[in-house]
């Protein structure tokens, strides 16, 4: 039997806006077999969801997205199958979420002194888990009719040299690979192709991932287009990594990805979950 899997999703514990057992019953029905919820520096949504796929009869991978600071940029890794017990992964991650409660609350002082007021409340009204994050501001500042997508508000005020950002202050990547190590868990770079790096820097990036002990790049992602698939599943064949596919999903409000409808692997390139360290056997 072929499993039908998504491995890289996000509920409104981070900055999706589908409760975990929304998430998990859209990804039910959209037919997904194996679905990974991995929010932003946070475990909290896991509880929930886990009860929820075992009512269904769908396996979840219990996950994580962890921003990390790397050569003056801001990537993201994903820990597939970590135990949401491990003190050093919980303990790592409380440190991201003081850091992203102080950035919340600086964006809305510099919006504010912009001459745009009640920002961070607007969009600590938005946020329904513990984190408020750049979207809920963007959304909240389409509502009130200072842009008209979320896409402009980006472009005019969350980006560098704009009057709301705030550079981001995460993690090392050797940090975040030693937390999901701790808790069991399998690394995969996220969305790769998006850092928009030159190909010996994204080279560079996944030597220092594989001897911190990384495994996996997503090759099929939400953000990536088909030329980027190509890409990265040469780099992926290249570099003999392992493959992960997820969309990324972050709600209805973003139409053009949809749960579970992912292209196929390319040739040539090994499916993360036929690892030896897959939780799932």
């Amino acid at each position: 039997m072929t499993l039908h899997y998504d491995l890289h999703s996000h509920s409104i514990a981070s900055d999706g806006t589908l409760s975990p057992v929304e998430l998990v019953t859209a990804a039910h029905d959209a037919g997904v077999d194996v679905l990974a919820l991995t929010d932003h520096d946070t475990l909290d949504g896991l509880l929930d969801a886990a009860h929820t796929s075992r009512l269904l009869g769908m396996q979840l991978v219990p996950g994580v997205e962890i921003s990390v600071s790397w050569q003056s940029q801001t990537i993201h890794v994903l820990g597939l199958g970590v135990d949401p017990g491990c003190e050093t992964l919980q303990s790592g991650l409380a440190g991201l979420r003081e850091f992203r409660h102080w950035r919340a609350e600086e964006i809305g002082r510099r919006l504010a002194r912009a001459g745009i007021s009640g920002c961070y409340t607007g969009a600590r009204a938005l946020a329904r888990g513990n984190i408020v994050g750049r979207t809920h501001f963007a959304q909240h500042l389409v509502a009130a009719g200072h842009a008209r997508s979320v896409r402009e508000v980006f472009k005019r005020f969350l980006v560098n040299n704009k009057p709301g950002y705030v550079s981001g202050q995460w993690t090392s990547l050797e940090a975040a690979l030693e937390w999901i190590h701790s808790a069991g868990g399998i690394a995969v770079i996220a969305h790769p192709a998006r850092y928009r790096m030159t190909s010996s820097k994204l080279r560079r990036l996944i030597t220092e991932f594989r001897a911190g002990g990384g495994v996996g790049m997503e090759v099929v992602s939400g953000s990536h287009s088909r030329d980027n698939i190509t890409a990265m599943a040469s780099l992926c064949r290249n570099e003999n990594m392992l493959a992960s596919a997820g969309s990324d999903y972050h709600g209805p409000q973003n139409p053009w990805i949809k749960l579970g409808q992912l292209p196929a692997l390319p040739p040539g390139c090994r499916p993360v979950w036929e690892s030896e360290r897959w939780p799932l056997q």
